[in-house]
């Protein structure tokens, strides 16, 4: 197993390099930081200044080397105009969104897991059918369409729920306010995570319970609970596993939208606005972290299947 670690941690720095190239590549196709400038008060020495000073006078694969050398340093750069680093640019917007992304991750699964379960169980009937058709409504709807109905009937009918932000700025910051800021965020999130999931838990499921020793089981007298709970739920958890790994990044990337409907201080509102001012060393850095993100749930996938199926050997 530690070998096999290792050899992924070793395989994902060429992949890491090639991801950051590609980036790289593709931000300077859309535009320059220096283009955000023009206008009728701004000289062209001052653009040439601002050029020389954030590199960008220089060709792409020289701006690309010094980044990278920089970053092999340890140090991710600074913003355009704040001067800030980007290191702690994204420090302070991590946690929310790591808070948003687990809350949305365990919501997710706990209407996916028993949903796909109880819709294989009872297969080809009405509550089957209605579990699916419930799935397929949480995938198909947009989760920025969905985050708008949830603010017209939770906040602008109802009044429950507030629409934007952590916390509620002079008075909040507990944990039931926090609760209340996060409650329809992480339920668009998690609606999309579980509406993708029941019908491939679903699947899973069935199969396993085509397999002979699940009717050796039945055979003997178990009961039906008994044999989904101790044998097949057992079987069926390797899928599952891909599911929960698959998701992660998917959720990563999902948040930037809700975010942004949302107005959660977390990464995606800090990519929005890096987007939009074209302030490469912000974007570079977020893209860096998912990258990692991605590579480092892959990695966690295989080292679960081999503790949930111990006949896996690598």
């Amino acid at each position: 197993m530690w070998k096999y670690i290792l050899k992924k941690l070793l395989l994902a720095v060429p992949v890491l390099l090639g991801i950051t190239i590609l980036d790289y590549a593709l931000m300077s196709l859309a535009g320059s930081p220096l283009d955000m400038m023009v206008g009728p008060r701004i000289t062209e020495g001052t653009i040439a200044a601002r050029a020389a000073q954030w590199g960008l006078d220089q060709p792409f694969y020289v701006q690309y080397w010094n980044w990278l050398t920089e970053v092999l340093r340890g140090n991710l750069g600074y913003a355009y105009k704040s001067g800030q680093p980007v290191s702690e640019i994204i420090g302070s917007h991590l946690g929310p969104t790591l808070l948003l992304m687990g809350v949305s991750m365990v919501l997710g699964l706990i209407i996916a897991v028993p949903g796909g379960i109880y819709s294989a169980v009872h297969r080809y009937q009405k509550r089957d059918y209605a579990v699916v058709s419930l799935s397929f409504l949480f995938s198909s709807i947009p989760g920025f369409f969905l985050a708008l109905i949830f603010v017209y009937f939770f906040t602008v009918r109802l009044g429950w729920l507030p629409s934007s932000g952590m916390y509620t700025p002079g008075v909040g910051g507990d944990f039931m306010d926090v609760a209340r800021h996060l409650a329809m965020p992480a339920l668009v999130l998690a609606l999309g995570v579980a509406g993708g999931n029941i019908r491939y838990i679903r699947s899973s499921v069935l199969e396993i319970l085509e397999m002979d020793y699940l009717r050796t089981a039945t055979a003997k007298g178990l009961g039906r609970k008994i044999v989904i709970r101790r044998h097949a739920l057992r079987n069926a958890l390797l899928p599952i596993v891909t599911v929960i790994g698959m998701q992660i990044p998917t959720l990563f990337g999902g948040a930037v939208i809700v975010e942004q409907m949302f107005s959660w201080p977390g990464l995606g509102q800090v990519t929005w606005d890096a987007v939009l001012s074209r302030n490469y060393p912000v974007i570079m850095g977020v893209c860096l972290l998912s990258a990692v993100v991605v590579l480092a749930a892959n990695l966690v996938t295989d080292i679960l299947y081999a503790l949930v199926d111990p006949t896996i050997q690598y």
